[in-house]
C-alpha cells in the first residue's frame, strides 16, 4: 500500500509538471481578445443605415375620379453630404409618380414634430392608398384596413414622402449623430439637400415644385423654400397643412395665445353641442366669434391687471355665449383658459375630455377633476392602425425590406431639439422661431410662388385664427398677399381622418395645382 501511494504521488507530480501553467500577464490578453470577437459579430450583424442610395421599385394603378393612373412608386434612400462632398446622412423617403408624366408637377410632404416621421401625410392623405378612418373614435386591430385613395393626387402632382433623420429609417451616416441635424436650421438644410438630391437623381430640375408641410412641417417649409431660393431652386409653391409659422408668441404670458385658441374653443363647443343657443351654421358662427376676438376680447386682455370688475364680467359673458363655459369659471381663470382646462372642463359633467389634435375625440378620463388630460384620443385613437399598415405595405406592396428599426419619433433620451433660428436677413438669431419671415422673404423674391393654408376647425394644437394672424403679420404688398389663399374644413389637426374633409380637400387642392403650378 505504501508503494502504491509512493508511485500515485510520482504520478501527479509528473502530471502537474506536464501541464503548462497560464502565467498572469496571459489571461487579459484572453479576455480581450474573446471580447474583439463579441465586438466583431455585433458589428457584423449590426444593421446601418445605407450609404450606397437603396431602392424598391414597384408598380400601381390609381382611379381618380373614374380615372386609371398607372404609377411607378419607389421606396428607397437619398444620401445627402456636405459641401466637400462627404456623406452625412440617409433619408428614406417613397415617390409615386405617373408613369409618362414627364416633367409634370413634383411635389414634396413632410410631417412635423419635430422629430416625426412622415408616415402620417403618406399613409393618410393623398398618396395611391390609405389607411381607412371613418369617425373620430379609436380604431380596433380588427378594423385596421388599407385601401385604395380615391383622392389622391397622382392625377395633379408627382409625390415624394421623406422622413426626418433620426425617425423612420432616416439616419446620420459616419460620424455624424442625430444632434447634428436636431435644430430647426439643421434640420430645414437637410431636407433642403434632400430635395435637391432627389431633383438631380431623377432630372427634375424643369418640373414645378411644391413643398407640402404639415404642422411643425410647415414651419419648416417656410424655412426650407428660403434656404432652396437662395441655393438657386424656385417654388412653384407652398401647402401649409395646419400652420405654425411663429412659436415666440406661445411662450407664457402672451396674451396672444388665449386669442388665438378662443376660435378654436367655440368650434369645439359648436361640435359637442354645448353653446346655450347653437347656430346651424358654423362658418356663420367663426365669423362672429372672430369679431369678438379681434374686438373686445383683445382690448379686455390688453388691459391685464386694470381691467374693471364690470367690463371683465360682461366679455365673460359673450366668452361662455361662444363657448358654453360658466362666466364663474371664465373669472377664475381670468379671461385665459389654457387648453388643458378647456379640454377636461368642457365636458366635466360626461366625464371625458376633449382630444387636442382633433377636439371631436374624446378621452375616458381617470380622475374627474383633473385639470388636463394625460393623452391625446386624438394621436392614440389612429397610431396603431398607422404603424401596422405602413409595416405590412412597405414588406408586401413597396418590397422595401431592412432590419432596422422603423422609429415612429426621433425624440429619444438623446433628443434635445435646438430651437434658434436665423432668419433671412437678420443678424441675430432667434431663440423662438418665426419662420414667416423666412416665408415673407420667399415670396418677395419669387413673386410667382402661391401659397395655400389648409386649417381644421377642431385643430387645437395649430388654431386655424393663429395661421389667420401670422398670414396678416408677413408684411406684403397687397399684390403678393393675393398669392395667398385659405381653405376650412370640419376635422382635427390631421385633416384626412375624416373622410367627407379628405374630399373636399382634395379638389380644393387640385384647382390649387391649376393655378400655383401651370407653366
Amino acid at each position: 500500500m505504501r508503494l502504491a501511494a509512493s508511485l500515485l504521488l510520482l504520478a501527479t507530480s509528473a502530471l502537474t509538471l506536464a501541464t503548462p501553467v497560464l502565467s498572469q500577464d496571459k489571461r487579459p490578453e484572453a479576455a480581450k481578445s474573446r471580447k474583439e470577437a463579441m465586438i466583431a459579430e455585433v458589428e457584423q450583424a449590426w444593421v446601418k443605415p445605407p450609404v450606397e442610395e437603396a431602392s424598391a421599385v414597384s408598380k400601381g394603378t390609381a382611379t381618380v375620379r373614374g380615372v386609371k393612373i398607372p404609377y411607378t412608386a419607389t421606396a428607397g434612400t437619398l444620401t445627402i453630404r456636405d459641401d466637400d462632398g462627404k456623406p452625412t446622412a440617409s433619408l428614406f423617403y417613397t415617390a409615386y409618380t405617373k408613369d409618362g408624366g414627364g416633367n409634370r408637377p413634383v411635389t414634396f410632404f413632410f410631417n412635423g414634430g419635430p422629430g416625426s416621421p412622415t408616415i402620417w401625410l403618406h399613409m393618410g392623405s393623398f398618396a395611391p392608398i390609405r389607411v381607412q378612418t371613418g369617425d373620430p373614435v379609436y380604431v380596433a386591430p380588427s378594423q385596421y384596413a388599407l385601401r385604395p385613395n380615391p383622392d389622391s393626387l397622382i392625377d395633379k402632382t408627382d409625390m415624394v414622402f421623406i422622413d426626418a433623420i433620426g425617425a423612420g429609417w432616416s439616419r446620420p451616416l459616419g460620424d455624424k449623430t442625430g444632434k447634428d441635424f436636431w435644430g430647426v436650421d439643421q434640420d430645414a438644410d437637410a431636407f433642403a439637400r434632400a430635395i435637391t438630391r432627389y431633383v438631380a437623381k431623377n432630372n427634375r430640375w424643369l418640373s414645378p415644385k411644391v413643398l407640402f408641410g404639415e404642422s411643425y412641417g410647415t414651419l419648416r417649409a417656410g424655412a426650407i423654400g428660403a434656404l432652396l431660393e437662395q441655393r438657386g431652386m424656385s417654388l412653384d409653391g407652398i401647402v401649409m397643412f395646419s400652420t405654425i409659422l411663429n412659436y415666440g408668441v406661445r411662450q407664457p404670458g402672451y396674451d396672444q395665445n388665449s386669442m388665438i385658441l378662443f376660435p378654436t374653443y367655440a368650434a369645439t363647443a359648436w361640435y359637442h353641442n354645448r353653446l346655450p343657443e347653437r347656430p346651424a351654421s358654423l362658418e356663420q358662427f367663426l365669423t362672429e366669434v372672430r369679431a369678438f376676438v379681434a374686438g373686445p376680447y383683445a382690448a379686455a386682455l390688453a388691459k391685464g391687471d386694470d381691467i374693471s370688475p364690470d367690463e371683465a364680467r360682461k366679455v365673460a359673458g359673450q366668452m361662455a355665449r361662444f363657448t358654453g363655459l360658466s362666466v364663474d369659471y371664465l373669472l377664475r381663470s381670468r379671461l385665459r383658459v389654457s387648453l388643458g382646462h378647456f379640454q377636461t372642463e368642457l365636458l366635466r359633467d360626461r366625464g371625458v375630455a376633449t382630444g387636442r389634435l382633433d377636439t371631436r375625440y374624446l378621452l375616458n378620463v381617470a380622475d374627474a377633476n383633473a385639470d388636463s388630460p394625460d393623452e391625446d384620443p386624438a394621436s392614440t385613437g389612429i397610431t396603431g392602425a398607422y404603424i401596422a399598415s405602413f409595416q405590412d405595405y412597405a414588406a408586401r406592396t413597396l418590397g422595401y425590406k431592412t432590419d432596422m428599426p422603423y422609429k415612429q419619433s426621433a425624440r429619444d433620451s438623446s433628443f434635445d431639439w435646438d430651437w434658434r433660428h436665423r432668419a433671412p436677413g437678420e443678424r441675430g438669431a432667434q431663440t423662438s422661431p418665426n419662420t414667416g419671415i423666412d416665408l415673407a422673404y420667399t415670396m418677395r423674391t419669387n413673386p410667382h410662388m402661391k401659397v395655400l393654408f389648409l386649417n381644421g376647425y377642431y385643430d387645437a394644437a395649430t388654431p386655424f385664427y393663429s395661421t389667420e394672424y401670422d398670414a396678416a403679420h408677413l408684411g406684403l404688398t397687397p399684390e403678393l398677399r393675393r398669392n395667398i389663399a385659405f381653405k376650412y374644413y370640419q376635422s382635427g389637426h390631421m385633416i384626412y381622418l375624416n373622410p367627407q374633409a379628405l374630399t373636399q380637400m382634395r379638389d380644393d387642392l387640385a384647382a390649387w395645382y391649376e393655378s400655383a403650378t401651370k407653366r
